[in-house]
């Protein structure tokens, strides 16, 4: 093959592994964590024109059905704990995607690892959720925010799980070797975000509160960084009422606020904004581990990429809240 020819089968002849920087997803099935990535890779190309964002073959069909389910989003209906395709089985569901500077060969790999939803329930199971985490340099724990906030939060320890999660974290964050950032993502969130948004965040810090206890300690905090980050996954579709069934079926409503809205979702690129901004930082003070060892080629080597990933991850951050960890965040002084 003539070398120039090359450039225009970049895929074919791009045999190196890239470095691989995993994210374990961590909450039940039918919280929102498909919506969630779907928004944040259909939104990407919008926010930033420096980077790209590519799912893979295995990812871009999953998502791209559930962004068109969003898309058509009109009144719906539903039922807590019902996932999608992907996140039922034997075997954990990976969303992969490519990362790196527009028009250029990819330089990272991002996995976003979720687990079955029945594996917290089956003692054999948990062990594989813990090792996904004890992977991953961040965890991502998507809230249903309407669970949380309504009936004073009465289906909240139902179906967010906030205990099983915090027991996990006790488990695993032992004796780390390696920072990691913790994100807390209220989806479905659109009502409260208009509403009332500090009461969104209070009932993150209380419903979550274990979780924020157990990560606030001594041993922890110089380690772990904490946000809560909301996202609006559809932008356009309210929070409309509770219904229940008599076999203790609960169905969480929605309902467009006006006919003609689009969709239009908010700040879905900001949990990927922290976690570079994470990646950055740990290589600024350059903090190596056997986890992230990968960062100082990745961003050491390339300062067209660095400055790519610095402007992203300055970027504007509306609605963020720090809980803890702003030395594993800031960038500047």
């Amino acid at each position: 093959m003539i070398p120039f020819l090359k450039n225009f089968f970049p895929d074919e002849f791009q045999t190196e592994q890239l470095p691989i920087l995993k994210v374990t997803m961590l909450g039940p099935s039918g919280v929102g964590k498909t919506s969630l990535l779907a928004a944040m890779y259909d939104q990407f190309d919008e926010i930033s024109q420096d980077l790209q964002l590519r799912a893979d073959e295995d990812t871009a069909p999953i998502l791209d059905k559930r962004l068109q389910e969003l898309k058509n989003m009109v009144g719906t209906s539903i039922k807590p704990g019902e996932g999608i395709r992907g996140t039922a089985g034997d075997e954990p569901m990976c969303y992969n995607f490519e990362f790196g500077e527009t028009g250029v060969n990819p330089e990272l790999e991002i996995q976003f690892q979720d687990y079955p939803g029945g594996w917290l329930e089956k003692t054999n199971q948990i062990e594989k959720v813990r090792t996904l985490i004890r992977e991953s340099a961040a965890i991502l724990i998507p809230i249903d925010a309407a669970i949380l906030m309504e009936n004073n939060g009465e289906y909240h320890e139902r179906f967010n799980q906030p205990n099983k999660i915090n027991d996990l974290l006790k488990k695993v964050y032992r004796n780390l070797d390696s920072p990691r950032l913790v994100i807390l993502v209220p989806v479905k969130c659109e009502k409260y975000m208009q509403d009332n948004p500090k009461q969104l965040f209070d009932r993150v810090q209380e419903g979550y509160k274990k979780v924020f206890n157990q990560l606030a300690g001594a041993k922890l905090a110089p380690k772990v960084a904490v946000i809560i980050t909301p996202v609006q996954t559809v932008g356009n579709i309210v929070f409309s009422r509770i219904e229940k069934s008599g076999d203790d079926q609960v169905i969480f409503n929605y309902r467009k606020r006006s006919p003609n809205d689009p969709y239009q979702p908010r700040n879905t690129e900001i949990p990927l904004r922290f976690l570079l901004r994470f990646l950055l930082k740990l290589h600024l003070d350059k903090k190596r581990s056997s986890l992230l060892d990968f960062i100082f080629d990745f961003l050491g080597q390339n300062d067209s990429l660095r400055n790519a990933v610095i402007r992203f991850s300055e970027g504007r951050m509306d609605d963020v809240e720090i809980v803890q960890g702003h030395h594993l965040l800031k960038l500047t002084d």
